[in-house]
């Protein structure tokens, strides 16, 4: 019996795909569960995996293409009884031959005469099932030239991350993976390593140009960044917070703070913390437009912008107003590395009602945040810099940080976004406030 492999339903607001790459070939024997093909979405990357055990009889999407949910991307047939995989490399045809019964005169070849033909036709039969690893964990290694297969994962049930590939890469990490063997199956040889040949370099004033297809999420990304500048009035404005109080307070407390939660107290909940104090004074901030209606929402989903080597993404930290300091960081930390592995769930990305980027983690000293469309306000924070000011009319050093809150003037007035600006440099300048708030 044949069954289709299709595009899953991932969420209500992807409605299509493109493949990535297949793992499997046409012919490949494989198991039920096994993973065959990874897709793109403009949120997250998945595996899919085969719905029943059988043979891959035929792949009917390529790599590259865009497909919809539910549309069939190849079929699988069960194996029929005693039905040989595709041979698997040169020997194959001959170690199934020998698989097969023999005639009586030929049974008294001697076993180990024997035994070699058994091996091939054991490893022809057998499915290639590569090591469990992450979409960008895969890109990574072809990146790097590194093989899958020598690299220990660190991720769940040993799925291979790409932190995990980069660190051998670098040869930090030379564990090799415990070798699994069976008594009809003899381990192959290992094979050695191919010369790295290095990439030819551009000789000095050679124009050269190269065509890079977007991937599925950064052509999302660019496709709605054009569309909340058409549709939305946006507007940023800036302020100036003094971080003194909050770096005095995280030296005082980061080491007792880290041993007591597991986790470094970062500047991130502070601004968190102080934005849902704000967005309680000024509700229309954490709203969005539907029609000619404005939908208040009386809970705080604050999304959190990341970056990433397939574009930024912005995962959500659900009911906020109830996470502590440690819960805050903690959630952060483990969206950070999830959007670094690829493994951010849609779950992890649906919905938010306010956002935080920053980009002072790159350097960045001041900027106008986009909108994250429905949301109607972002807040952008920057780089933490010592600059003179004036205090008490005396001039002093002080850790100063630029602040800017682009929010859509169709709902949110001008003299609102100025005071919950304002509102937030209060509460983080005095952190004190915030057990208060």
């Amino acid at each position: 019996m044949a069954s289709n492999i299709v595009v899953p339903e991932v969420g209500e607001s992807i409605v299509d795909a493109r493949i990535a790459k297949w793992l499997r070939h046409e012919g490949d024997v494989v198991a039920a569960g096994d993973p065959l093909v990874e897709l793109e979405t403009d949120k997250i990357d998945l595996e899919v995996s085969a719905p029943q055990a059988g043979v891959l009889s035929r792949i009917s999407r390529q790599d590259g293409e865009d497909v919809k949910v539910g549309e069939v991307l190849g079929v699988i047939e069960e194996a029929a009884a005693g039905k040989a995989a595709k041979p698997a490399g040169p020997g194959a045809g001959e170690g199934a031959k020998a698989a097969a019964p023999a005639p009586e005169a030929n049974r008294q070849v001697s076993a180990s005469q024997q035994a070699p033909a058994q091996r091939q036709a054991a490893q022809a039969s057998a499915p290639a099932k590569g090591p469990r690893a992450t979409p960008t964990a895969r890109k990574a290694a072809e990146e790097h030239e590194v093989d899958l297969s020598s690299v220990r994962g660190t991720g769940d049930a040993g799925r291979v991350m790409r932190r995990d590939v980069e660190h051998a890469a670098r040869g930090t990490d030379t564990a090799q993976p415990a070798a699994v063997t069976s008594p009809a199956v003899e381990p192959p040889a290992a094979k050695p390593a191919p010369p790295v040949a290095e990439k030819p370099r551009a000789a000095a004033g050679d124009r050269t140009e190269e065509r890079v297809r977007m991937s599925k999420r950064r052509a999302t990304i660019a496709r709605r960044l054009v569309e909340v500048q058409s549709t939305a009035a946006m507007l940023t404005t800036f302020n100036e917070v003094d971080m003194s109080s909050v770096m005095s307070l995280r030296e005082r407390h980061k080491q007792a703070f880290k041993d007591r939660h597991g986790v470094g107290l970062g500047i991130a909940s502070f601004f968190v913390k102080a934005s849902i104090g704000a967005l309680r004074a000024f509700p229309r901030i954490n709203a969005e437009i539907q029609g000619d209606e404005m939908v208040l929402k009386h809970y705080f989903d604050i999304g959190v912008a990341v970056g990433a080597s397939e574009g930024l993404v912005v995962p959500v930290l659900r009911d906020a107003d109830r996470l502590d300091f440690a819960g805050i960081e903690g959630q952060i930390r483990s969206f950070a590395g999830k959007a670094e592995d690829g493994t951010l769930s849609l779950a992890d990305l649906k919905g938010g009602t306010f956002t935080i980027t920053n980009g002072g983690v790159f350097g960045s000293l001041l900027s106008t945040p986009i909108l994250n469309p429905p949301q109607v306000a972002i807040l952008g924070l920057h780089k933490i810099q010592q600059r003179p000011v004036a205090v008490d009319g005396q001039v002093v050093v002080r850790p100063m940080m630029y602040v800017a809150l682009t929010y859509d003037h169709r709902i949110v007035d001008g003299s609102e976004a100025v005071q919950f600006l304002v509102r937030v440099k209060s509460l983080v300048e005095d952190p004190g406030a915030l057990l208060l708030d």
